[in-house]
């Protein structure tokens, strides 16, 4: 496709000054840990289930550790000292903690040198999890194959796990290439991850180890039966946003959603949670081969999407290098961004073609998300139907890399099995009549498109330098994102974060960073 005109010297002013937020950001996460990464840790050495009052183990081992004092050395020095001194496996420290049996004063005479050996050890055996379903993903791909780009990406919302996978394999026959199980409403502010599977949710399903467990298999069968690999996506985010990605990890789903600012924002996370959560969670992402998806598109739902559209290319350049620091490849990074100008507004579908284009030109290798019209749809589902259609045009003609798709009941109920079959059938023709459109397309120079682009990236360079001069902190906290205020010491989660001491031990970290080739600073290209 011919290319949109811009200003390159802007691309590397942006790209600069995110990287420089970034680094800012990574110095005061290095310092630090919080409750749920170290929950995180405990379920990759192994421990797993919950107590008979149903509160999950790790929760009471790290819950445990802070009330004795101990837990900004580490959860997993103090479970390998407990190993070392009884005899027992990590499973069996948690059980016997719930039991009060466990004698920590006795567990102080063991060595460093022992409990770093079996620290490592335990964390090169749950990186191996990882590992192999990275690998058993790869063999799917190369045995089966998938569909092209853009992803066609279908949610599933029923809060009934064995009824999602119902919807879930329906929508994969009908040409879905990703399956998104929505999130129950308000899980993202439980400092703890439920267990098993679950039958009962509102607006989404409950993200459960279990339920990863049931879904991959559902969409592995499905895959089989229509000849290309199905992928699954959840939600890396909210107060466990480490330990989920663990979990999708261990259970090879495929794409999380996984954003730096979206929590802090949009539920009222505290931010130094966030930021400190969002670092070690895109490690293991980034070690597991996962896609991660931003959440810019979500800006545009508080703010408006004409005159806020250059703080949604801002957070993309901040997310793009944060994402860098934690190890993912370009090709991992599902930039967000959203078809959400109001319909009626004059020359609407060419502002969003100019962003589009703009996004996909300075993001190049990125497997770009392109969120439908949410804010704007009325219950008028013809129109509606429309509108996802030139969507759909934006998304093929300028190389979006997921599409997710529009309902045209949006706004009226959770989607039926009928109006996901009608949003793909709308998506399979607009994209099948214009497949080669693009190689056809020349953009005219000076015109509206150009300049409304290179007006959208320098407002966004701007917007990033003062966000260097000022720290990302102080830029939440005047509202500088989504027109939304957040408070360095408010929201929720600031009691689970700590301070490490100079002797904190985190051996899935140190053998991430070797494997993933991150620490120092990052090349901003």
């Amino acid at each position: 496709m011919g290319k949109l005109y811009l200003n390159q010297d802007l691309i590397e002013k942006a790209r600069h000054s995110a990287s420089v937020i970034a680094d800012q950001i990574n110095e005061f996460v290095d310092k630090r840990s919080t409750d749920t990464i170290e929950r995180t840790l405990l379920r990759l050495m192994g421990i797993d289930g919950a107590n008979s009052e149903g509160i999950p183990y790790v929760n009471l081992l790290v819950d445990h550790l802070k009330e004795q004092g101990n837990l900004d050395e580490g959860a997993v020095k103090w479970v390998c000292r407990a190993m070392i001194t009884y005899g027992i496996s990590a499973q069996e420290v948690a059980n016997a903690v719930d039991q009060n049996k466990i004698d920590w004063v006795a567990c102080k005479g063991v060595s460093e040198e022992e409990v770093k050996e079996l620290g490592y050890k335990l964390a090169k055996s749950g990186l191996e999890q990882i590992k192999r379903q990275r690998e058993e993903r790869n063999k799917y791909l190369e045995r089966l194959g998938e569909g092209n780009q853009p992803y066609l990406y279908v949610i599933v919302a029923t809060g009934d796990i064995y009824e999602d996978v119902i919807q879930a394999q329906a929508a994969a026959r009908q040409g879905a290439d990703i399956i998104a199980v929505i999130r129950t409403t308000g899980q993202s502010l439980l400092d703890y991850v439920p267990y098993g599977a679950t039958r009962e949710g509102f607006g989404g399903t409950y993200a459960t180890q279990e339920n990863f467990k049931i879904m991959r298999k559902a969409l592995d069968e499905v895959g089989e039966e229509v000849g290309r690999y199905i992928r699954l996506c959840n939600y890396s985010s909210g107060l466990c946003m480490p330990e989920i990605a663990a979990m999708g990890a261990v259970e090879r789903l495929d794409v999380m959603l996984n954003d730096a600012l979206y929590g802090i924002l949009f539920r009222d996370i505290n931010m130094q949670r966030t930021l400190i959560d969002q670092a070690f969670s895109r490690m293991i992402i980034a070690y597991a081969g996962i896609i991660i998806n931003t959440g810019e598109d979500n800006y545009l739902t508080t703010a408006d999407a004409v005159e806020a559209a250059h703080t949604v290319l801002a957070s993309q350049f901040i997310n793009e290098q944060l994402a860098k620091r934690a190890g993912l490849k370009e090709e991992q990074m599902g930039l967000g961004h959203a078809f959400e100008i109001n319909p009626d507004f004059e020359d609407g579908f060419l502002l969003e073609l100019a962003q589009a284009q703009m996004v996909r030109q300075i993001f190049p290798n990125a497997p770009i998300k392109y969120m439908p019209p949410t804010k704007y749809m009325t219950g008028n589902i013809f129109k509606g139907h429309i509108q996802d259609a030139m969507f759909n045009f934006v998304g093929m003609l300028t190389g979006q890399g997921i599409q997710l798709l529009g309902m045209m009941t949006e706004a009226m109920h959770t989607p039926y099995m009928q109006d996901r079959q009608l949003s793909i059938e709308n998506a399979k023709y607009v994209m099948n009549n214009i497949r080669h459109l693009s190689e056809e397309i020349q953009f005219l120079r000076g015109g509206r498109l150009e300049k409304r682009a290179n007006e959208v990236l320098e407002k966004a360079a701007k917007m990033l330098d003062d966000v260097e001069q000022l720290g990302l902190f102080k830029a939440i906290e005047q509202g500088m994102f989504a027109d939304v205020k957040r408070s360095f010491v408010g929201g929720k989660g600031l009691d689970g974060v700590f301070d490490k001491r100079d002797d904190y031990f985190n051996p899935f970290e140190e053998l991430l960073k070797r494997e993933l080739g991150v620490g120092g600073k990052v090349n901003e290209h």
